[in-house]
C-alpha cells in the first residue's frame, strides 16, 4: 500500500515538472534579435485576363489582305487612315510603276544638263534618305522611305522634264506614272480610325467578350469557358486591325486570398507584369464567385507592348507595403488589456516596451511608437513612456 502511494507521489512530481518547464519554455525567451528598419510587403502571385477598351475595324475587302500605314502601337487621331486593303490587280500596277520609274531615270541619265538649284536640291534629298535607309530596320518605315525617294525622283523628272531636249517624253512618262498612282488608289480601300487610341493588328476575337464597358458578364466560370494559355501571344491578323484605349485597360484575375476578400474596390495596389514592369493599379471590383473565391478586376492607366500583345498573362500582385521598424512577430507580446509591447534589453536588465503595429503579415510586424496624442487617448503617462528605437535589442518568444 505504500509502495502505491509512493508511486503516486513520484508521477504526480513528474507531471508538475513537465507542465512547470513548457511553461518556463512559453514564459522564457529564446533569443534575442536586433532592431532595424525594413519593408514589409503584402504579394501573391496569379493569372490575369486583360480586358482593353478597343474597337475592331475592318473594311469590305479583307480578304485582299492588309498594307498597314500606321504600324502596331503607333497612335492614331479620330479619322486617320490606318491601313489599306490591297487592291486586286495590285501587283500589276506596282510593276508597271517600277518600270516606268526606270524609264525615267534612264531618260534623265541620257540628258548632259547643268541642272538648276532645285533640282540639285532634291539630289540631296535624296541622298539623305539612301543614307537613312542604312540604319532602318522596320520594314514599315523602310516602305515609306523609298515610297518619299520615288515621290522626289519625280519631282526631279518634272523639273529636268522642262529643261531638256526629251522634255515632251519624260513628261509623258511622268504622266503615265501618275495614271497608274492614281489607279491602285482607287482600286484600293482605305480604313480610317473611328477613334483616336493605340493601333493594334493582334485581332483575337475576344474584343466583343472581354469589353470594359461591360464586367457584369466576366465571371470565374465565364474566363474558364474561354480556354485562353496564360503567356501566348495574339497573332497578327491580315483581315482587320483595332484601335485601343491608350490610356486605360483592365486585369481581372480569380484569388483565394484572404488579402482578395478583404479587397477595397478604390484601393491602389501594384501590378507587376512578368517582365518586371511595375504598374500603379485600382480595384475597380470586386465579387464573390459561386466557387467561394474572388474576382478582383484591376484598373491601369497605362497601355504597355505587353498589355496589347497578350490576352492572359501571369501577374504579381502587390497589396500593400510599408516601411519602418521591422521586428519579427514573435516578439510582440500583449497585456491584459490588449496593448502589444516587446520587451527590450538593456545593461541592467530587461524593460516593456508598448508600441504600435502598423501592419502585419506571416512573419513579420512594421511598428512604431506611440505618439503624445496616442498615450493621451490610451490614457498612459509621456513622461514614463520608453520609445522602441533602431537597433535595440529585444527578446523573442516561441509561438504559443
Amino acid at each position: 500500500m505504500k509502495k502505491k502511494l509512493l508511486m503516486n507521489i513520484i508521477f504526480a512530481a513528474t507531471a508538475v515538472y513537465i507542465v512547470y518547464a513548457v511553461y518556463l519554455t512559453i514564459k522564457t525567451p529564446t533569443d534575442t534579435v536586433r532592431v532595424e528598419s525594413g519593408v514589409l510587403t503584402a504579394e501573391e502571385s496569379s493569372t490575369g485576363y486583360i480586358i482593353r477598351d478597343e474597337t475592331v475595324v475592318q473594311g469590305e475587302n479583307y480578304k485582299n489582305g492588309i498594307y498597314q500605314i500606321l504600324s502596331e502601337e503607333e497612335k492614331a487621331a479620330k479619322g486617320q487612315t490606318i491601313f489599306r486593303y490591297y487592291s486586286k490587280n495590285e501587283e500589276e500596277l506596282q510593276k508597271k510603276i517600277e518600270e516606268t520609274n526606270k524609264k525615267i531615270q534612264e531618260a534623265m541619265e541620257k540628258e548632259n544638263l547643268i541642272f538648276p538649284t532645285d533640282i540639285k536640291n532634291l539630289d540631296k534629298q535624296i541622298d539623305g534618305k539612301i543614307q537613312d535607309l542604312k540604319y532602318i530596320t522596320d520594314v514599315q518605315e523602310i516602305t515609306e522611305y523609298k515610297k518619299q525617294i520615288s515621290d522626289i525622283l519625280i519631282k526631279k523628272a518634272t523639273i529636268a522634264g522642262e529643261n531638256s531636249k526629251s522634255g515632251s517624253y519624260i513628261k509623258k512618262l511622268v504622266n503615265q506614272r501618275e495614271e497608274y498612282e492614281n489607279k491602285l488608289i482607287k482600286s484600293s480601300e482605305y480604313v480610317t480610325a473611328p477613334e483616336s487610341g493605340v493601333i493594334s493588328y493582334r485581332v483575337d476575337g475576344l474584343e466583343d467578350v472581354l469589353k470594359a464597358s461591360d464586367f457584369e458578364n466576366i465571371t470565374e466560370e465565364a474566363l474558364e469557358k474561354l480556354d485562353v494559355k496564360t503567356g501566348k501571344i495574339i497573332a497578327t491578323s491580315n483581315e482587320s486591325g483595332k484601335v485601343i484605349n491608350n490610356f486605360e485597360c483592365y486585369i481581372a484575375t480569380i484569388l483565394n486570398s484572404e488579402y482578395a476578400k478583404q479587397a477595397v474596390v478604390g484601393k491602389n495596389v501594384v501590378i507587376t507584369l512578368s517582365s518586371g514592369n511595375e504598374i500603379n493599379a485600382t480595384i475597380e471590383k470586386v465579387t464573390q464567385q459561386e466557387s467561394g473565391k474572388w474576382l478582383v478586376i484591376f484598373k491601369l492607366k497605362t497601355l504597355t507592348s505587353e498589355l496589347i500583345s497578350y490576352r492572359k498573362i501571369s501577374i504579381n500582385i502587390t497589396w500593400w507595403s510599408v516601411s519602418g521598424i521591422k521586428i519579427p512577430n514573435n516578439a510582440i507580446l500583449e497585456d491584459e488589456q490588449g496593448k502589444k509591447y516587446v520587451i527590450k534589453k538593456t545593461s541592467t536588465g530587461k524593460e516593456n516596451i508598448y508600441v504600435k503595429v502598423l501592419k502585419t503579415n506571416e512573419k513579420y510586424s512594421i511598428i512604431s511608437s506611440y505618439t503624445d496624442e496616442d498615450l493621451k487617448n490610451l490614457k498612459m503617462n509621456i513622461e514614463d513612456y520608453k520609445r522602441i528605437s533602431e537597433y535595440d535589442n529585444i527578446m523573442l518568444y516561441p509561438k504559443k
